[in-house]
Formats: structure tokens, C-alpha cells, sequence
């Protein structure tokens, strides 16, 4: 079986999917054997490739996810969800949020998590900004340079943000944890419903094994992740990686399935797509 598979180059992707795309796992009792056509992309260009029905696997954000169910099923291994994990707005200079109303605002993308847990801040709030849709790694510096009064920033600009001159104005994902009483799941791994149970419990334990490996092994994906890495800093990569990759990467488990139907309710309810249907997640 030969099957498309997209991910981002960010480095909790790359260090979980590394031995799978290197073909250093094998999955016991799948016959014929998995290959991969494998592409990365930027997160946002991830979810648009979803939406369009695109790749068989792909990761995509949770918020984006809740617009592909009936292509695409969830699966449990290979997502990104946790505590103090979620993006931030960041400016330049110390401001309330309120005075945001009507100011030009970076965002990683309109389909991004991160963007969804903004959108609901800013409409508890009553407010709304004039949203600037960017390539994540252009959202810091649209914002240093002023031309954005704040940005959303995700992935390694958690850790980086300071270091261009900027000031964290609040934390969304903690206001999403303490709304919800609830960990932030940022991205996951949607298959193809076409390809059936047997495939989708294959891949996932191919990814599975392949994060498994990469714990064991972590010198054979050193190479590959900085070669794909925004942030050359090894201390930084390093940071992300252990940030973004938890347990819950491993399977997601029932805390973090709550956790994610909670926040793909909220997308589908944004979005005006109705009720979830009853099988989001890979069972069994």
C-alpha cells in the first residue's frame, strides 16, 4: 500500500515521523507493507490540502479538522496536544486586548487552532480586529516592523518571541485551558475514510512506532529535523520537541479526546457545520 502523506517541517513533526518516512518501523501483520509519498508544507497550506480532499494522511490543525469529517477520520498517535502548549499574541508594547478593536492582527493562518482560540477570546469580548492572514513564520516580523499592531504566534515563536523585540500580551492557550478546564489540542493526524479501518489501524501504528523509535534512537533523526527546522538553534529545536511531543502523541487517550471534541464543536459551531458525527476517532 502506497499512500500520501503530508506533515509540516516544524520539529515535533519531523522527529515523530522521521523513522516511518526513513522506513526504519515495520508494522507486524501488514501485508503488503506501507510506503509513503511524503510532502511538507507550512500548517496552513496542511489544512487547505484537507479541505480539498488532498493527501490520504495529513496533519492538520484540530480546528481545521472539524471541517474534513466526512472525508477523514482522526486518528490517535501523532497529534500535538497538552498544557501550556497553546499560541500567544504578542506586540510590541504592552496593550489591552480591547485595543485591538479594529487594528490590523497577524494570524498563522483563518483555519489554524490558534486562530479559532483567538476568534472566541475576541467575540467573548466583543471584539474585532481587521485579521492578517500570514505564513506563520511572518507573523513576527509583520508585527516588529509594524505593520501588524499584534500577532498569534505558534510553533517555536513560543520560545523566540522576545528575542525580536516582543512583549507576550496573553496566553491563549491558557485562557482555552482555564475556560474549559480542558488541555489545548493544536494538531492532528486525519486518514482518508475511503481507505478503511484496516489501513487507518495500520498507519497509526506505524506512527506509533516510529515516535517509539525516534525516543530510542534520538541521534538517527538529528539530521533530518534540522534540515527542516525554521529555528536553527539546537537548544530551541530541542525546546519544541519536547514542548509539543508528549504522551498524548503517542495516543491521545480520553482527556485529550475530550479536549478535542470540545474544540472541534467550537470550530463546527463557528464554521455553521452542525452536530459531530459519532466516529471522529480511530477505534479499536
Amino acid at each position: 500500500m502506497r499512500l500520501s502523506l503530508h506533515f509540516s517541517p516544524c520539529p515535533n513533526d519531523t522527529y515523530i515521523f522521521h523513522a516511518l518516512v526513513a522506513g526504519l518501523v515495520t508494522v507486524p501483520g501488514v501485508e503488503p507493507g506501507l510506503e509513503f509519498d511524503v510532502t511538507l508544507a507550512d500548517v496552513e497550506r496542511l489544512n487547505e490540502a484537507a479541505s480539498a480532499g488532498g493527501p490520504d494522511v495529513c496533519k492538520v490543525s484540530v480546528a481545521a479538522a472539524a471541517g474534513v469529517l466526512d472525508e477523514y477520520r482522526l486518528l490517535r498517535a501523532g497529534g500535538a496536544l497538552g498544557r501550556g502548549v497553546g499560541p500567544i499574541l504578542v506586540t510590541r508594547e504592552a496593550q489591552r486586548l480591547e485595543d485591538l478593536h479594529g487594528q490590523k492582527v497577524a494570524i498563522p493562518g483563518r483555519r489554524t487552532t490558534a486562530n479559532l482560540i483567538f476568534g472566541l477570546l475576541c467575540r467573548e469580548r466583543g471584539i474585532e480586529p481587521r485579521l492578517v492572514e500570514l505564513v506563520y513564520d511572518q507573523v513576527m516580523p509583520a508585527v516588529t516592523s509594524g505593520d501588524c499592531k499584534a500577532g498569534v504566534v505558534i510553533h517555536e515563536g513560543r520560545f523566540t518571541f522576545a528575542e525580536h523585540g516582543l512583549a507576550r500580551m496573553l496566553d491563549l492557550g491558557a485562557w482555552w485551558e482555564v475556560a474549559r478546564g480542558l488541555p489545548i489540542p493544536l494538531g492532528c493526524i486525519v486518514l482518508r475514510r475511503s481507505l478503511g479501518l484496516h489501513w487507518a489501524r495500520a498507519v497509526n501504528e506505524a506512527i506509533r512506532a516510529s515516535l517509539e523509535y525516534a525516543r530510542t534512537h534520538p541521534e538517527a533523526s538529528r539530521e533530518y529535523i534540522r534540515s527542516h527546522a525554521q529555528e536553527m538553534d539546537p537548544a530551541v529545536i530541542a525546546r519544541h520537541i519536547e514542548t509539543f511531543v508528549t504522551e498524548a502523541s503517542l495516543d491521545i487517550g480520553p482527556e485529550g479526546e475530550a479536549a478535542t471534541l470540545a474544540l472541534l464543536a467550537e470550530a463546527r459551531r463557528v464554521e455553521g457545520l452542525g452536530e459531530l458525527p459519532e466516529d471522529v476517532f480511530l477505534r479499536g
